[in-house]
C-alpha cells in the first residue's frame, strides 16, 4: 500500500531535479532523460507508482538498488541512487535512467518538496520536538485549531489525519518522500494548518529535510534514545537542528529544564520562552491554581501585559505546561486571547496518554485506572506526581523497559515509580530481541535501590502483571489508582522478533471486570506467556 499523496500530482522534469542536487544525469539506451519527467518519490520499491522516482539507498542489511529490477517494473520512470547503486544496478544489467549524488539520503527531501510541490504551498507548519509531551502537545493544538474552525492535519506517533482520513503511523515522524506526498495531499484538500511531531531520529535522518516549519516548539529533554545518539549532548544537538532558519522561521521553547535555557540561547531564529518558574524570565509564565487543573498563563502580547484563565484537561503540571504552550502557539499564530482560551478548554482525546480506562459496567469504589505513554524517567516520575494528590488510596504502577534501547534508563525508570507509588509491579514492555528476564531485573533492582517503603512486584508476561496490578488497586479499596505506564496507545508487543496482538487498554479493561466481577471470570484468566500481537 503506497503512502498517502496529492490525487492530480504536477510532473516534474528529471534535468530540474539532477540540477538542483548537482547530481549527474545517467542516461538510458532507451530513452533520453532530457524527456522524462517525475510525478511521485519512493524509496520502497514495493510502494512505486507509475511516474514515481525511486531512490535506491545504501541501507544496513541491502542496498536498494538490488530492488530497482521491481521497481521499474512497477513504472517508475528513473532512479536516485549513489556510485555504489550503479555498480549494483550495472552488474545486474540495469541501465535505467539515474540521478547519481554522493549522499541520496540527504537529497531526498529536498526532490521530493519539489516534486510535491511543498516548497512553495503546504498548510501552515508547526513542528514539535522534546522527549516527552509532544503527542500531548500535538493533540492539544490541533483540537484547539478546530474548535476555532481551521481544518488541521495531524502527524505523529499514534496516527496521521488528514481532513476525516485516519492512518496508523509506523514511526513518528514519515520518511520524507512520505511525508511530503502527505503534506502535498493536505495542501491539495484545502487544509490551513499541519501540526506533526518531529522526532530526533527524524532530524538526524533527514526525514524532515525539505520542510520549514512555522513555528517549532521544543517541549524538554531527558534521557532516552541513547542507544542511537550516543551522548545527551548528540541527541540535544539532533534536536537543536529544527532551531535554525533552514528547518523553521520561528520557535516556542520551554525553559523549566537546562535544556531548553540552552536551546534558547543556541538557536538562531526569533524564539519565544515559556517557563513555570516566574523567575526564570520567560516571555510566558505559568502559574498552577490552588490544588486544580486551572492556571494562569500570563505574557506580553501585542506590547500589553495579558493573561489568560485556562485549565488543563489532563492531570499533572506537565500537562497545564503542554497546555499552555498550545495555548501559546495559538497566540503567536495571530488568534485573540477570548478565542485562544476558549479553544483550549475543548477537551481533547489523547490517545495513551493518561487515558482513563473503566470495566464495561462501572462499579462505585473502582479504583481509578489509566494508561499512558511514559516510557523514560522523567515522564514515569512526572506521571507518578501528578497521581500521587489525586489518589488517596494504594497507587499501583505497572512499568517495564524495552528491549534493545537505552540500558542505562532502565533502574532510573524503576526508582521513578517507587518514588511514590505504594506497589510497583515490573514487567515487559517491548522486550525484543533480548530476555525479558534481564529487562525486568534492572527495572526491579532501581525500584529497590529507590529506597522508599514501595512494595516491587517482579511478573513475567504482561497481561498476568495487569492482572496483578489491578487486584492489588482492588484490594487497595476506594480511592486507588493503577497506572499501566510504557506502551500507552501501542496495540502490539515485540517479544523475539514477532510484533503479537496487545493493547494495553483493552487488556487492562478486561483485567477490571475480572477483578470486580463485571464479567465471566473466565475472561481473564492468567497467562504467563505474552499474548499474540499486532503492530508496535
Amino acid at each position: 500500500m503506497s503512502s498517502p499523496r496529492p490525487a492530480t500530482p504536477r510532473p516534474t522534469r528529471l534535468t530540474r531535479l539532477a540540477t538542483h542536487v548537482s547530481g549527474t544525469l545517467a542516461s538510458s539506451a532507451n530513452v533520453s532523460p532530457t524527456e522524462l519527467s517525475v510525478t511521485g518519490v519512493t524509496l520502497d520499491s514495493r510502494r512505486v507508482q507509475p511516474g514515481d522516482l525511486y531512490a535506491a539507498l545504501p541501507g544496513a542489511n541491502a542496498h536498494g538498488a538490488q530492488f530497482a529490477e521491481q521497481a521499474m517494473a512497477a513504472g517508475a520512470t528513473a532512479v536516485l541512487t549513489d556510485p555504489e547503486g550503479i555498480r549494483v544496478m550495472a552488474g545486474a544489467g540495469l541501465t535505467p535512467p539515474v540521478i547519481v549524488v554522493d549522499d541520496p539520503r540527504a537529497v531526498l527531501g529536498g526532490l521530493s518538496a519539489i516534486v510535491y510541490g511543498t516548497d512553495e504551498m503546504a498548510p501552515r507548519l508547526i513542528g514539535i520536538t522534546g522527549t516527552n509531551g509532544k503527542t500531548t502537545t500535538a493533540y492539544l493544538i490541533a483540537s484547539a485549531l478546530e474548535a476555532l474552525g481551521r481544518r488541521t492535519g495531524l502527524i505523529g506517533t499514534v496516527e496521521t489525519r488528514i481532513g476525516t482520513e485516519r492512518i496508523k503511523s509506523a514511526r513518528t515522524t514519515p520518511e520524507s518522500p512520505d511525508l511530503h506526498g502527505i503534506l502535498g495531499l493536505m495542501s491539495e484538500e484545502g487544509l490551513d494548518d499541519c501540526v506533526m511531531e518531529v522526532s530526533s531520529h527524524a532530524l538526524a535522518l533527514h526525514r524532515v529535510d525539505g520542510v520549514v516549519y512555522d513555528l517549532a516548539l521544543f517541549t524538554n529533554l531527558s534521557q532516552d534514545h541513547l542507544d542511537f545518539h550516543r551522548t545527551m549532548a548528540e541527541y540535544f544537538d539532533a534536536k537543536a537542528a529544527l532551531f535554525t532558519p533552514e528547518r523553521a522561521r520561528a520557535g516556542l521553547v520551554c525553559i523549566d529544564d537546562e535544556w531548553g535555557r540552552r536551546l534558547a540561547e543556541r538557536a538562531t531564529i526569533p524564539v519565544t520562552t515559556l517557563a513555570s518558574d516566574p523567575a526564570a524570565g520567560a516571555d510566558w509564565t505559568v502559574q498552577a491554581g490552588h490544588g486544580d487543573a486551572r492556571f494562569t498563563l500570563t505574557g506580553v502580547l501585542d506590547g500589553r501585559l495579558t493573561t489568560l484563565d485556562l485549565a488543563s484537561a489532563l492531570p499533572g503540571d506537565f500537562n497545564r505546561v503542554n497546555t499552555a504552550m498550545a495555548a501559546v502557539t495559538l497566540l503567536l499564530d495571530g488568534h485573540g486571547p477570548d478565542a485562544v482560551a476558549a479553544a483550549v478548554l475543548t477537551p481533547p482525546y489523547v490517545p495513551g496518554r493518561m487515558e482513563p480506562v473503566t470495566a464495561t459496567v462501572p462499579v462505585d469504589g473502582a479504583p481509578t485506572a489509566v494508561v499512558d505513554y511514559a516510557h523514560t524517567p522523567d515522564a514515569v516520575a512526572a506521571l507518578v506526581r501528578a497521581l500521587r494528590p489525586e489518589t488517596p488510596g494504594r497507587l499501583v504502577v505497572l512499568v517495564g523497559a524495552g528491549g534493545d534501547r537505552d540500558r542505562e534508563k532502565r533502574p532510573r525508570m524503576g526508582a521513578a515509580a517507587a518514588d511514590g507509588a505504594d506497589v510497583v509491579v515490573v514487567t515487559d514492555d517491548n522486550p525484543r530481541s533480548e530476555v525479558p528476564a534481564d529487562i525486568r531485573s534492572a527495572v526491579a533492582d532501581g525500584a529497590r535501590a529507590a529506597g522508599t517503603d514501595a512494595t516491587i512486584i517482579d511478573v513475567e508476561g504482561r497481561r498476568e502483571a495487569i492482572a496483578v496490578a489491578v487486584r492489588a488497586a482492588v484490594e487497595g479499596g476506594r480511592g486507588s489508582t493503577v497506572a499501566l505506564v510504557g506502551k500507552g496507545h501501542e496495540t502490539g508487543q515485540e517479544i523475539a522478533g514477532t510484533v503479537h496482538p496487545f493493547d494495553d487498554r483493552e487488556e487492562l479493561r478486561a483485567a477490571l471486570d475480572a477483578a470486580l466481577g463485571t464479567t465471566s471470570p473466565n475472561r481473564m484468566a492468567p497467562d504467563r506467556t505474552p499474548t499474540p500481537e499486532v503492530d508496535a
